[in-house]
């Protein structure tokens, strides 16, 4: 393909994007993995090429473009070889009309910015948003330790203390160490995150929005398999997969709850008041993972993120029938927003009396009105606000 029709590919590709985003459709990674499939003729140079233009187009645009076209034209305003395929030429975009205007940039959605600013995001923090993740890992202590393990690329030490990371696109999964469930893919906010559990072998944890797992397993690993841990979620689909990556880690779960929502304490009954610890990793808006989503952005709206404010009150309700006395609640959401962080510790704390906010200091990030928060920026991790919460 020559550039000028790969740029035209990308940007029918960015109307399939837009459309899906609102509409809430399918996402952009399967869009295009739907695009490739149907079109083998693009050889892996294209694809790149494309993938690149695509996410490229869409990081470059704050509010969603108008079109495809817009968004292309917003990436080519600072890429003056770009905006010379915009010629007519053969397969290649139309050329410029007088007059035509590029997708407006920025962050975000001006109301989703100024949310940010609000929760004291803004300037080159909110930007980094948009920067592109890193790969991380998390070795897994029930079978190897970051010292001793030997992987076949290069690897620097995170803060968390099982974390590397490693150089973006490594083909993790192909290898030897993958198969044999030494290491698992795992951001290193992520890690801390689990970090921030202070899960102690023998100890009853409850991960109780365990999706597929990856907390799960750090939890496992973390209480070297002398405890109970049980893992519930109510997608059926994400919950079954975490039953091979168990087995792939040596990882000992108590059982899986499969979970009818509005229903959660009936599943969960007998181990009402049990817990010492439970993780409550919220639904949210994913603010801290746009580097991953960039499109996520704009599919959130202010009702959206209402009914995941609403959400999190709930579960966080249900966590605490489940916590034993001098038990913890472990709050954590993937987003940068103080609606959906410092906002519901507050509210937690002055609905449900006998509870208290614990201190809470990780190797990397920093305090947060009455939690703890990583950033991209900051700390080179996805973005995540977490806190504890003790019950007397």
């Amino acid at each position: 393909m020559t550039p000028a029709a790969r740029l035209q590919t990308a940007i029918e590709l960015l109307d399939d994007i837009i459309a899906a985003a609102r509409n809430k459709g399918a996402p952009a990674d399967r869009i295009l993995a739907e695009w490739f499939k149907s079109h083998r003729f693009a050889g892996s140079k294209d694809r790149r090429a494309i993938r690149e233009l695509v996410y490229g187009a869409i990081r470059a645009c704050g509010p969603i473009p108008e079109n495809g076209r817009a968004a292309a034209l917003r990436l080519a305003d600072a890429d003056p070889v770009l905006m010379s395929l915009f010629d007519g030429s053969n397969y290649g975009p139309a050329a410029l009309e007088d007059g035509e205007e590029p997708a407006r940039g920025g962050v975000a959605p001006q109301w989703l910015e100024d949310r940010l600013e609000a929760s004291g995001v803004a300037g080159e923090e909110a930007t980094a948003l948009l920067d592109r993740a890193a790969l991380d890992l998390r070795i897994n202590a029930l079978k190897t330790t970051r010292d001793s393990i030997d992987l076949p690329f290069d690897t620097e030490a995170l803060s968390a203390p099982h974390g590397v990371r490693v150089a973006s696109g490594t083909q993790v999964e192909q290898t030897q160490a993958f198969r044999e469930g030494l290491v698992e893919i795992q951001d290193g906010g992520s890690q801390l995150a689990c970090e921030a559990v202070a899960a102690m072998p023998g100890e009853t944890i409850i991960d109780l929005c365990a999706g597929a797992g990856g907390k799960t397993l750090s939890l496992a690993a973390a209480i070297g398999n002398k405890g109970r841990l049980i893992a519930a979620d109510t997608d059926r689909s994400r919950l079954s997969r975490l039953a091979p990556r168990a087995e792939r880690a040596g990882a000992l779960i108590g059982e899986t709850v499969l979970l009818n929502p509005g229903r959660e304490l009936e599943a969960l009954a007998e181990f009402c008041g049990q817990a010492d610890a439970v993780l409550v990793d919220a639904p949210c808006s994913g603010t801290g993972t746009w580097r991953r989503n960039p499109e996520a952005r704009w599919r959130l709206d202010e009702g959206q993120l209402a009914r995941y404010v609403e959400t999190q009150s709930y579960l966080l309700d249900i966590a605490t029938k489940l916590v034993r006395p001098g038990g913890r609640l472990i709050y954590v959401t993937c987003s940068l927003l103080d609606e959906e962080g410092a906002h519901q510790v507050d509210a937690f704390l002055s609905r449900h009396e006998g509870w208290e906010g614990e201190p809470l200091s990780l190797l990397a990030g920093r305090a947060r009105k009455g939690g703890w928060r990583l950033s991209p920026f900051h700390d080179g991790t996805d973005g995540f606000f977490i806190a504890r919460l003790g019950k007397r």
